[in-house]
């Protein structure tokens, strides 16, 4: 396999990917994280298993997979993180690149809660292995995870443990600490969730959780409204890929230009699919077979999920190894987005990594605080309508940055004013494999940005400022 040591860019050489296949467990692992498990099973069983599952996949080709290459072209053609990549690619005088300064606070924004989020996973791991819930009665499951929210000491000290080992892996550079690492965790990642999945298939009643979860239910959907069906798709086909604020971007800018980007972006489309339809199949045989309830949200992940590993036979090996699986999906998202905030310091302060990691590190910790605190002592603490702390810096990213930064995205690729459509097609047909068509730029330019807007308004729509 061909190492890619470094790129030349205006003489100035730039760290890569050292293999294709390191930039697609990267990328799909940014992509991949806790929406994936709590989220996506869930809407798909309650919209009509297999029906909802069609457009979702629909919307990922039409939708995903375009807005992808988009943002992976714009990080490849400039070698750049997101502000100086707009700089290198707009034409003199326009000001694109004021959008790549929304990109990096959503970075950070996102990160803010993210970490304490990730924490979580990693408390719990320690608590399954530990035989923290051994003996405990099933009512009192969810007290665990009131109890932690409460302890901001906890929180606050598996946050740190995220944060810092997050940076201290960016620290050896983009090929010995981000590519390997990531490498190793979403291979253990692959092999644990087919394990658990494996499992789960194994129980007296999966056959009731696959049929309610794959099973083409156009009765259910129907039910539903095919209409709140489409969207619900629609919307998580979008935001899968985590496509908007630039952390897919940087990952293009340490890409070889050997491949493609549209074959490489359905190749991560594919990954971040497999494991979200996957953990659909760990979570609803193991839910019917032992008569719980399955929702979604952190109630999932931290209240029903440990319910049923409680009355499973090996339980605690089996909720060890499932927030194994969960810490590494979350930390794989860390990794590759804490990267971005490495680059764009160096990018444009020609910082050293090792400085751009240290002061980020420290930001990072500071700025993640209010998230643990949201939960406890400022408990009272809302900063958007009756949304705590979480939830008000989840809205300004999931709501209003990813979509409205897709959509700039779209724009500055297709239009004159912009990148333009020459310059994307000649960036993403680069290399060998799948080649973007010049006959899909119609569908692009004028009905691509109406299905945006019709996500960003509907999220505002149905999750208000209040």
């Amino acid at each position: 396999m061909k190492v890619w040591k470094e790129n030349e860019v205006d003489g100035e050489s730039r760290e890569t990917f050292a293999s294709r296949l390191g930039f697609i467990l990267v990328s799909a692992g940014c992509a991949i994280g806790i929406g994936n498990v709590w989220k996506f099973p869930y809407v798909a069983g309650a919209n009509g298993g297999a029906v909802f599952l069609l457009f979702y996949l629909l919307f990922l080709v039409i939708m995903g997979i375009p807005v992808l290459t988009m943002e992976l072209a714009i990080g490849r053609a400039s070698r750049k993180s997101i502000i100086s990549a707009y700089k290198d690619l707009e034409k003199k005088g326009s000001k694109w690149h004021i959008h790549g300064w929304f990109c990096t606070a959503g970075c950070y924004i996102l990160m803010m809660y993210y970490t304490t989020v990730s924490g979580w996973m990693l408390s719990y791991l320690f608590k399954f292995a530990t035989g923290k819930f051994s003996g405990i009665p099933t009512e009192k499951v969810g007290d665990v995870f009131t109890e932690m929210l409460a302890n901001p000491f906890e929180m606050g000290f598996f946050m740190a443990i995220t944060v810092v080992s997050g940076f201290a892996v960016l620290s050896l550079g983009v090929q010995k600490g981000l590519e390997r690492v990531t490498k190793y965790m979403m291979t253990g990642l692959i092999v644990l969730i087919v394990l658990l999945a494996i499992n789960s298939l194994l129980m007296k009643n999966a056959g009731e959780g696959i049929s309610f979860y794959l099973y083409p239910d156009w009765n259910r959907a129907i039910g539903i409204g095919i209409g709140n069906v489409i969207s619900a798709a629609m919307s998580q086909a979008f935001f899968t890929l985590s496509i908007g604020i630039g952390s897919m971007e940087i990952l293009g800018s340490y890409m070889s230009k050997d491949h493609t980007l549209l074959g490489e972006s359905i190749r991560i489309c594919a990954l971040d699919t497999f494991v979200a339809v996957i953990a659909g199949l760990i979570i609803f045989p193991a839910c019917f077979s032992y008569g719980v309830k399955p929702d979604q949200g952190p109630s999932l992940i931290f209240i029903t999920l440990p319910t049923v590993f409680l009355n499973m036979t090996g339980g605690r090996i089996w909720g060890t190894l499932f927030f194994v699986f969960m810490t590494c999906a979350s930390f794989s998202t860390v990794t590759a987005v804490f990267e971005n905030l490495v680059a764009w310091l160096q990018d444009n302060f020609g910082w050293s990594r090792r400085k751009a990691v240290l002061v980020n590190l420290i930001f990072v910790l500071i700025a993640s605080i209010p998230c643990v605190l949201g939960y406890n002592v400022w408990s009272g603490l809302h900063l958007i309508g009756d949304r705590n702390v979480l939830d008000s810096e989840d809205f300004i990213v999931s709501n209003l940055l990813l979509p409205g930064g897709a959509l700039v995205y779209l724009l500055f690729c297709l239009h004159k004013a912009g990148w333009g459509q020459e310059e994307y097609l000649k960036e993403t047909n680069t290399g060998k494999g799948i080649r973007m068509s010049e006959r899909l730029i119609p569908f692009f330019r004028y009905i691509l940005p109406v299905l945006i807007l019709i996500i960003l308004v509907n999220v505002v729509i149905t999750h208000p400022p209040q």
